[in-house]
């Protein structure tokens, strides 16, 4: 069985990437879930754990949001039996990488996937939209009539945050990068409130969000980073 693992040999050079064969699953412990992959993944998060964190490691396992359905579950997993459809993200020390066929995740890293969601529409929006959900509920508690600036918003992070926010009844206003990200953000439906175009840098968006609220400003500011 074979997984994907990103290999950098010295600072500064550029990630390879490669497919390592690797050795049989260990005996699943107590609360272990095993997980046959349908669909993985990939995001900038591996490429960070070599260049900003500087992970003392030859190689790197990759892929870290999954989804897939459960083949066995440890003694003590309650929640999940075998067959379930699971989606989850695997923690930044895990050694396991997602793309593989089979893996090991502890039960607290995933949960059901939803029945109309796809495999792979599982795996692609489950770190954007879990960070959107959190941002818009838990730590700013968007609710109708509020007034959000999602910055980026043609991004994955930013596509999933103006929708999240607009099921809220908020009023939302958005920048865009490029023309064809204003073009992307502009069909959008139901439609975003103003989208500032800040590709060219001439731009003031407070000044544009003030205008767009009447001089009150927004509320929530979501910024991906």
């Amino acid at each position: 069985m074979k997984a994907l693992y990103g290999q950098q040999n010295s600072p500064g050079e550029e990630m390879t990437f490669v497919f390592q064969e690797r050795e049989s699953l260990p005996p699943t412990r107590d609360h272990d879930v095993k997980v046959q992959v349908r669909a993985c993944a990939l995001s900038w998060v591996d490429i960070k754990l070599l260049s900003e964190i500087k992970l003392k490691k030859e190689l790197v396992p990759l892929g870290r949001e999954i989804s897939g359905v459960v083949l066995e579950v440890g003694s003590k997993v309650t929640f999940f039996q075998p067959d379930d459809e699971v989606v989850g993200i695997l923690p930044l020390d895990s050694e396991e990488s997602g793309v593989c066929e089979v893996i090991l995740v502890h039960e607290h890293y995933l949960v059901h996937k939803p029945e109309k969601v796809c495999w792979a529409e599982a795996a692609g929006t489950v770190r954007d939209g879990l960070r959107a959900y959190t941002a818009l509920h838990y730590l700013s508690q968007v609710s109708p009539g509020t007034a959000v600036l999602v910055l980026d918003g043609a991004s994955p992070f930013g596509t999933i945050a103006i929708q999240l926010a607009q099921h809220r009844g908020a009023k939302v206003i958005s920048t865009a990068h490029s023309l064809e990200d204003k073009q992307y953000l502009e069909r959008l439906r139901p439609s975003v409130a103003r989208v500032i175009d800040v590709s060219h840098g001439k731009i003031d968006v407070a000044e544009s969000c003030l205008e767009e609220t009447g001089g009150l400003g927004v509320d929530i500011v979501l910024d991906a980073g």
